[in-house]
């Protein structure tokens, strides 16, 4: 059998309110895909996890507000800032061809196709038509971000298991 897969799903953003709601920024990508009740795992800044219960959740805005069973007020919930919310995939769920959870995304090492490493993946923007992956490389002591968008003309194979990314950039990047 299987080993249970657990994935990123939101970060929370800040507080909202006085009473502890988290704002949430969703990897997801529809409110659907969000748990509205049931366990949800926090990971912390400082590495720390816990696991407690949704009490519930609704959009608002480009964000989500969520509320977690012992978050009571707002200085509880200003302190879980940056943390990542986990939770454990659904039993039979797989992602459609050529379509890959955020959270095997994250961090996975991007080259081009000649092997060349242009950096790892730290976050992905939603634009409408398409995602695009901001890659940061170190080079030379300075952070250097690069913007792929994904697009099959660009994004050339994914290895999920190797943690890589080969993409053709288009000219000028």
């Amino acid at each position: 059998m299987d080993k249970p897969r657990f994935f990123t799903i939101g970060r929370v953003v800040g507080a909202h309110g006085i009473h502890g709601t988290l704002k949430v920024f969703s990897y997801a990508e529809s409110i659907d895909s969000f748990p509205t009740s049931g366990s949800v795992r926090l990971k912390e800044k400082n590495g720390v996890t816990k696991d407690t219960t949704v009490r519930w959740v609704k959009p608002h805005g480009k964000t989500l507000l969520l509320s977690l069973k012992g978050i009571t007020d707002r200085e509880q919930a200003e302190c879980l800032k940056d943390a990542e919310l986990i939770i454990r995939e659904p039993s039979g769920t797989v992602p459609e061809a050529d379509a890959y959870y955020w959270s095997d995304l994250i961090g996975m090492s991007v080259l081009t196709e000649n092997d060349d490493d242009l950096g790892r993946i730290t976050s992905i923007i939603e634009t409408g038509s398409n995602d695009v992956y901001v890659v940061q490389q170190q080079v030379k002591g300075t952070c250097r971000e690069i913007l792929v968008p994904a697009l099959a003309r660009v994004v050339v194979n994914v290895d999920v298991d190797r943690k890589t990314m080969h993409v053709n950039l288009p000219e000028g990047l």
